[in-house]
């Protein structure tokens, strides 16, 4: 992780161009992204050098599994290079591989990184020593004037089949209670750079500016309802201020206070008459 922000390694062939702009976009967080074409990038999450890779494996070989997510993206068709006005040239867009199951093929693990990796190997393939097998992506990657790629169909597995695209990131230790609970305190590093991937993630997987399953957007709609209910707080505060304080005991009756006989006010009639004798 950099400095407050993400680290992304990729693997050559994979473009995360697209996604590096909306992250800039939507965040000021800083987000490096590296190219890994020495090795097994997954190793880069092992020791911490990167957060999150773009990693490549063959069809049913996801690396996903108890300590590791891995959502797959695309799938690359493999392709057969060969040297210009070999026989491949004449097919127009794909080559069956029982067409050319005996010519000589070369091995790309042949050719590791610190001998030049694939853009050597084509360069060998250039002076027609054999043909090679990429992903499609590679071969666009490192295209030659005086190499040519067609689509392979029906190759084995040994010579390179259909591959996968996917984007893998460490799934966290759910036995390591430290973590856990650091994970719970939104104001950890543990927590933020857990924030950071889970955003990466979404824009990758698709989802809009406005998505509420984006942390940023859940942040700031919890920000937004803080300031609105200390607003109404305010106006509560505010309006009982106007209103002065309550009047305590009863209110007098209106018309008097009425006599102990009942009604008040003086009896209607004359004196009583006395009695006849």
């Amino acid at each position: 992780m950099t400095e407050n922000g993400l680290r992304v390694a990729y693997v050559p062939g994979v473009t995360p161009g697209k996604w590096l702009d909306r992250w800039n976009e939507r965040l000021t967080v800083p987000l490096e992204a590296v190219l890994h074409d020495d090795g097994d990038p997954l190793e880069l999450l092992d020791d911490g050098r990167a957060d999150l890779v773009f990693v490549r494996f063959r069809e049913d070989e996801s690396p996903a599994g108890p300590a590791l997510h891995c959502i797959p993206l695309y799938t690359e068709l493999p392709v057969v290079c060969a040297p210009k006005e070999h026989i491949v040239e004449a097919y127009e867009d794909e080559v069956p591989y029982a067409e050319i199951a005996d010519e000589t093929f070369l091995d790309l693990a042949d050719y590791p990184a610190e001998a030049g990796g694939a853009r050597m190997a084509l360069e060998v393939v250039g002076t027609g020593a054999g043909l090679l097998v990429l992903p499609m992506s590679v071969a666009r990657l490192y295209h030659r004037k005086d190499v040519i790629h067609r689509v392979l169909t029906g190759a084995p597995e040994d010579q390179g089949g259909t591959t996968r695209i996917g984007l893998a990131w460490p799934r966290p230790d759910i036995k390591d209670a430290e973590l856990e609970a650091a994970l719970a305190d939104p104001e950890s590093d543990e927590a933020k750079r857990a924030a950071l991937i889970e955003e990466f993630v979404g824009i990758v997987r698709g989802r809009k500016a406005t998505s509420s399953r984006q942390p940023s957007v859940r942040e700031r709609e919890q920000a937004e309802a803080a300031k609105a209910q200390k607003r109404r707080q305010g106006a509560d505060k505010a309006g009982a201020a106007k209103r002065g304080p309550k009047q305590g005991g009863k209110a007098a009756p209106k018309g008097g206070q009425r006599g102990a006989g009942g009604r008040g006010g003086p009896k209607r009639g004359g004196p009583k008459r006395g009695k006849r004798k």
